[in-house]
């Protein structure tokens, strides 16, 4: 018999449901909110709302393309976190109602490990053991991966996440939201040597980003007060430092990560594993220290309901299912 999951991700600003057969993907359906964007940031509230507006059309949409009725459900994944509580209680919520409405199995998933997993979705997939250098606007994680739901941190950051970093880095330049792409995208025709920041560096495989981001923050208030037109005219080689040096930090400690653990089965994952140059820098380093490199296609970089299959997928081989009385986890630990 087929098994077939419905998988549903909310926890922040993108609707999602993905439909998986076998662990095969058959459709993958994202909205994403651009109500946020006037603010710099996501609003909670707002997020809620949107989530709750676009759920059932996502939902309908993802089964359809899949040609898959929901009476054929296996079962019912949802990212039970980490996320926004109001934007995981609309995707949990649904979830369960489908389930107790089916008669289906629930399954709760962390939304990092399912980051992680999404690399199980497509050929070439990794073997075990692997390590997962996972990047995205809440999290900087060094994971070690032994089995596809066994899974330690054995590096993360302190403070700031990367993503985080690059998207205030994005707003001092005066960037819209989310600024982290267009970073990048001005990036590549700027000169990464032109100018240097402050580089915190952390014992062991830990990481910080508070310092770069102050850094930054002073060295553009200095050269403002000397050129008030600083930041537009140099504005690509500003993108192309800032990129250089937070890429240098992230790869950095998955050097020294991948030769503590001795694994050469290095990946990328999380929304900042769509940045070309952490995807060039991670294919460079891979040659020169003969890794076996994977890189997430990019429509598996940001929030999307397909990793929740993929992870729910694993759970139901496992007979891992969740209670209806679960309830979301903001800071659901990993």
């Amino acid at each position: 018999m087929d098994i077939n999951i419905l998988a549903i991700e909310s926890s922040c600003d993108e609707t999602s449901a993905a439909v998986m057969q076998n662990g095969v993907i058959l459709s993958n359906i994202i909205a994403t909110q651009k109500v946020h964007e006037k603010y710099g940031g996501v609003v909670p509230e707002l997020a809620s709302r949107a989530h709750q507006q676009q759920i059932v059309p996502v939902v309908d949409r993802a089964l359809v393309e899949a040609g898959i009725k929901k009476e054929e459900l296996s079962a019912v994944a949802h990212t039970q976190g980490p996320g926004l509580l109001g934007a995981l209680l609309v995707g949990s919520s649904f979830a369960k109602s489908l389930c107790l409405g089916l008669n289906i199995p629930l399954i709760s998933v962390n939304h990092m490990q399912a980051h992680i997993l999404a690399h199980f979705i497509d050929d070439p997939k990794p073997t075990f053991p692997m390590l997962c250098l996972t990047v995205s606007g809440g999290h900087t994680q060094l994971v070690r991966v032994d089995e596809s739901l066994e899974m330690r941190i054995v590096g993360e950051t302190k403070d700031d996440a990367v993503g985080e970093a690059f998207d205030k880095a994005a707003k001092l330049l005066g960037l819209n939201y989310p600024g982290g792409p267009l970073i990048d995208k001005h990036a590549k025709e700027g000169d990464p040597d032109k100018f240097q920041f402050a580089e915190t560096s952390m014992p062991d495989l830990d990481y910080s980003f508070s310092g770069i981001k102050t850094s930054i923050l002073y060295f553009l208030q200095k050269e403002m007060r000397k050129n008030e037109n600083f930041i537009k005219e140099n504005m690509n080689d500003l993108c192309a430092s800032i990129q250089k040096s937070l890429i240098s930090m992230l790869m950095e400690k998955l050097i020294k990560a991948a030769k503590k653990e001795d694994i050469n089965e290095i990946a990328i994952a999380g929304g900042v594993s769509a940045n070309s140059g952490l995807r060039q820098a991670l294919m460079t380093e891979g040659d020169k220290q003969g890794w076996n490199v994977y890189i997430p296609k990019f429509e598996y970089c940001t929030d999307n309901a397909a990793m929740i299959a993929m992870a729910g997928h694993f759970k139901y081989l496992k007979n891992d299912f969740a209670l209806l009385s679960s309830a979301p986890m903001p800071r659901m630990p990993f």
